[in-house]
C-alpha cells in the first residue's frame, strides 16, 4: 500500500513493471477491458462470409502464437468469430495448403508470407490478384475492380 502512497516510487514501478513485459500486458488487458465494458451486446453481429471467417482465424491464430492474447479476445468479441478456434487441418484444406512437419510449429500465415516472398513467377516475383469482395457487396467476384474503385 505504501507504494501506492508515495509519487515518488512511481517511476521506478514503472521500469519495473517495463522491465518484466507486464506493463504491456497491463495496458492491453486495460484496453480489452474497456472495449468489453463499451461493447453493446444488444447490437447483433453481421453474418460472417467464409472469406472473413478464415481470414479472421488466420490473424487469430498469428495473434496467439505471438501471446497478443487481448487483442485476440477484442478480435474474436468485435468480429462475431466463433471462441472456439477452427480446426488448423481445416483451414489448410481450405486454402489448399499443404504442410510439412516444420510448418505446424507457427501460424499458417507465417508459411503464406514465406511462400509468397521466396516464389518467383513469370511476372518477375509479383503475384497478379483478383479482388474477391466480400458477401455483403454486389460486384462479381471474378472480374477486377474498375477506375471508379
Amino acid at each position: 500500500d505504501t507504494i501506492f502512497n508515495s509519487l515518488s516510487s512511481l517511476p521506478a514501478l514503472r521500469e519495473s513493471l517495463e522491465s518484466r513485459g507486464v506493463l504491456g500486458q497491463l495496458k492491453a488487458r486495460i484496453r480489452a477491458e474497456v472495449f468489453n465494458a463499451l461493447d453493446d451486446q444488444s447490437e447483433p453481429r453481421p453474418t460472417l462470409s467464409h472469406d472473413n471467417l478464415l481470414i479472421n482465424e488466420l490473424i487469430r491464430e498469428y495473434l496467439e502464437f505471438n501471446k497478443y492474447r487481448y487483442t485476440a479476445s477484442v478480435l474474436t468479441a468485435e468480429s462475431g468469430q466463433p471462441e472456439v478456434p477452427l480446426d488448423r487441418q481445416f483451414m489448410a484444406n481450405e486454402l489448399k495448403v499443404v504442410e510439412d512437419p516444420s510448418s505446424r510449429s507457427v501460424p499458417l500465415l507465417y508459411g503464406l508470407l514465406s511462400h509468397f516472398l521466396s516464389s518467383s513467377g513469370d511476372s518477375g516475383g509479383k503475384l497478379f490478384l483478383r479482388g474477391s469482395a466480400p458477401a455483403t457487396m454486389t460486384r462479381d467476384p471474378n472480374t477486377l475492380p474498375g477506375p471508379e474503385s
